[in-house]
């Protein structure tokens, strides 16, 4: 279940679901925020529940460098945990660091569909290359070995927000959910 989630969620609308919908399988993409303070001015305690604390500061264009690279549709097995019978075939549409006014970076990471532990995988991963450690090119060289490594670091749970998810018209959900099913080739 939910849990207590009492006055996290609120209701708007319920209605009935159309025939051949799947929360997971039809939906066209999902969009996940992912919020990083680098700096000690930049920490709100009233946000630790929210906001990663990274010690080191961090490069936002080098972040970008290194995230345009992964676009498009790719086989992310070094950014997945591997599930019996799951690809790891998807098409990642939109990857992006943002510094706001407030000094907070927030990812933003959007795709058809995304296998386990991989926006946790990819922000982990990419705070190598916002540091300095790692070029913008070795997010893409993990991505073609297609293998975990010891840098598979996953970035800590708590600040990965789903803000949308988009679907398809009532009658193209049955199709949509059969293609998100299949597996594919890359």
């Amino acid at each position: 279940g939910l849990g207590d989630l009492t006055g996290a969620i609120e209701v708007h609308l319920v209605s009935l679901a159309p025939v051949g919908f799947d929360a997971r399988f039809s939906a066209l993409w999902r969009r996940y925020s992912y919020r990083i303070a680098d700096g000690a001015a930049l920490w709100d305690p009233l946000e630790r529940y929210f906001t990663l604390w990274h010690q080191s500061p961090l490069d936002v264009d080098l972040l970008n460098a290194g995230a345009v690279q992964l676009l498009g549709l790719q086989n992310f097995l070094s950014y997945c945990k591997p599930r019996e019978g799951a690809t790891t075939i998807r098409e990642l549409q939109r990857f992006e660091f943002h510094r706001g006014e407030d000094g907070v970076i927030v990812a933003t990471v959007q795709a058809d569909a995304f296998c386990h532990n991989m926006v946790r995988s990819l922000v982990g991963s990419a705070l190598f290359v916002g540091e300095g450690i790692e070029e913008p090119g070795w997010l893409h060289e993990r991505l073609l070995a297609k293998k975990r490594d010891a840098k598979s670091v996953l970035a800590a749970p708590h600040p990965l927000v789903l803000e949308e998810v988009a679907y398809p018209s009532d009658d193209e959900m049955l199709a949509r959910a059969e293609l998100t099913r299949a597996v594919r080739k890359h």
